[in-house]
This record gives C-alpha cells, structure tokens and sequence, in this order.
C-alpha cells in the first residue's frame, strides 16, 4: 500500500508528514500525520507512538496543537496520528451530529448499517495502518516497539485497543479518556449507533468491562491516566476514570497511575502540559 505525501513540515529537527492513502478497511482515502524524529533521518530505526484523537479532530489537531514532537524528538520517537473516522463514505446522518458518524468513529468496527461498510476504525488503527507505514517506512519504524495514547474517544481507543491485543503494545495512556463509555452518553449514542443496543455487545469496546479479566504482561498495565479537575466533561460524568480506577483494583491489576491535574480542562492546553511526560511514560518501556 502506498502512501501519498501531501506535504514535510521541519518541526523540532524532524519531519512531519502529511498522509494520504486508500484504505481497505474503511473503503476511503485516510488522512494520516507520521513525525520522524532526527533519530530516524539519520539512518536510526525508532520506536512507535501511536496517538489517538478525540471527538471532532483531525490528524492536524495534537500534531499543531499537542506538543508532542518536542519530547518525541528529544526522545528519538516517531508519533503516528490517524483520523478519527473515515471521511467521504456519504452515508445517511454522517454528518448530522459532532458525536457520531464523521469525525466520531470510536475506534470500533461497526456491526449495524449502514456503518459497518466503512466505520471499520478498529481494524484500521489496530491492524492495517501500522502495517502500511511499518511496510512503507522500514528503515525508520521499528514495529516491534510500539506504544499508544489519546485524548478522550482517542483515550477510550488507547486503552481498549491495548487491553484488546495484549503484547501489541508497550505501554499505554491517556489524557482525559471515555473510559467507561457504556455508562456514559457519548458511548450510549456511539455504541448504540454502531453496534446497536445489546449491551453485552458493548463490553468488548468498553476499558472498565475489558480490566476485568485482561491478562498482560505479569499484570502490570503499564497505564499512565491524566484527568483535569476542571474539565467540565469529567464533572458531567462523560469520562468516568473513578470507574476505571476501581475495575482495575478489583481485578488485582497493578501500573495504572492515575493523576487528577487540579484546575486542568479538556482541551489541547492541558494536553500540551503534560505531553512531556506521556512521551517520557511511552520510552521507558519502547527503550527498556
């Protein structure tokens, strides 16, 4: 599969590049932002970050915005950032609302129709993107040393995609994650709208059901969850890490480290203060 460049930005002494390719899973083009730190253009193999949005966002949103090729650069890491959802597939109420449909993937793969013709984001994000640029960059990814992150759905996405497939990743975190979205009324609408309304469908997509029984690396989560005080998202209970939080302890799971920054929103401004510390999070275990 091959990828057309749209554009190489020179950013913190690496290249960000602005992707274009067809793909199999959704059935329509993807937009997709790899940033290759120095590290990779002078002929080093660099490990992966793998940085999921949120609602609304774009592959442009955290790479102008979120701050992350300042420590991955420092760090010698490569930060992949896909869309969050396909784009052009015209179906029926695509665009009819911010939470569902375009721009609102959720990072499942739809069983209902119309979407599960192209709302395939599990499969894309999980399976053949990272096999596309593994494929497409092999002097400058490595694929064995990957990690993932996001920020609210794209947090839901990190933690689920990485207490799906364990062994995948190295680590995970989130700024701000849905993290218990069949018990709230993003994920009510979201799941409802892609896998339809039995619940018992939904736990597979749900990190607060999937901590129950996850069975990782020595049951270590290797998680690192930051949460604003002042987020008025959180204090609606659209996220829920209390939640979470309590899954993991009931399961016996240790590594989750759960930090409510006081006064913090939910916006990319919290998420660029403490952007550093989730690249250094990521490389204690992508150089371990």
């Amino acid at each position: 599969m091959s990828f057309e460049t749209k554009a190489t930005i020179t950013t913190f002494g690496g290249k960000l590049l602005k992707l274009s390719h067809q793909s199999s899973s959704t059935g329509t083009p993807m937009a997709v932002n790899l940033y290759l730190p120095p590290a990779a253009l002078s002929g080093s193999k660099v490990p992966v970050l793998i940085y999921l949005s949120g609602l609304t966002c774009t592959p442009e949103n955290c790479s102008e915005k979120g701050f992350f090729q300042a420590a991955a650069s420092r760090a010698g890491i490569a930060v992949v950032y896909p869309d969050t959802s396909p784009r052009g597939a015209n179906l029926p109420g695509e665009t009819d609302s911010w939470d569902f449909g375009a721009g609102a993937g959720f990072y499942v793969d739809a069983t209902r129709d119309p979407w599960r013709a192209h709302y395939r984001m599990e499969t894309y994000i999980s399976t053949e993107l990272p096999a596309a640029l593994f494929a497409a960059f092999p002097s400058q990814l490595d694929g064995d040393r990957v990690s993932i992150t996001g920020h609210s759905m794209g947090g839901h996405g990190a933690l689920t995609l990485y207490l799906k497939n364990p062994g995948k990743y190295r680590s995970v975190s989130a700024f701000a994650p849905i993290a218990n979205p069949s018990r709230c009324p993003w994920g009510e609408k979201a799941f409802a709208g892609y896998l339809g309304p039995d619940r018992g469908a939904w736990a597979a997509h749900d990190a607060t059901e999937l901590v129950r029984s996850w069975a990782g690396r020595d049951d270590d989560l290797r998680a690192l969850v930051d949460v604003g005080t002042g987020d008025n998202f959180y204090k609606a209970g659209q996220l829920l890490p209390e939640n979470f939080e309590k899954a993991v302890k009931e399961a016996g799971v240790r590594g989750l480290t759960l930090r409510y920054q006081p006064d913090y929103d939910h916006s990319y401004y919290f998420m660029a203060t403490f952007s550093q510390d989730h690249v250094d999070h990521a490389a204690k275990y992508l150089f371990a």
